[in-house]
């Protein structure tokens, strides 16, 4: 059906490092927020907004920064196996969009 693309060079590599962080970070978000919501329940978020210390920044910033080891690991994975990672890649889509579905229509 398809056949294999031979991804040589840096550039395939940091696409799918970019991917990986981009699709970590949404992912880990839902999963963030899913925990704290059950486990710390807060204000409401409306309400402190613009407060120095307003969680969804802190949730924002600390997903961020975990999403960009996930792409360092995949630009470094993707070295060995370019095509096992975009299959990864493809999975870990379908996985995050689950998670950003149910956070945020069961914990908005």
């Amino acid at each position: 059906m398809s056949e294999d693309v031979e991804l040589t060079g840096y550039l395939p590599r940091l696409g799918l490092g970019f991917i990986a962080a981009c699709l970590s970070t949404v992912g880990l978000y839902g999963v963030l927020r899913i925990m704290q919501a059950h486990l710390f329940p807060e204000a409401n978020p409306a309400t402190v907004i613009w407060s120095a210390h307003a969680g969804y920044y802190w949730r924002c910033w600390t997903v961020a920064y975990a999403g960009g080891m996930v792409g360092f690991l995949a630009y470094g994975a993707a070295k060995r196996s370019p095509g096992r990672v975009a299959r990864g890649l493809v999975h870990a889509l379908t996985v995050a969009v689950v998670i950003i579905a149910y956070q945020g229509l069961m914990v908005p």
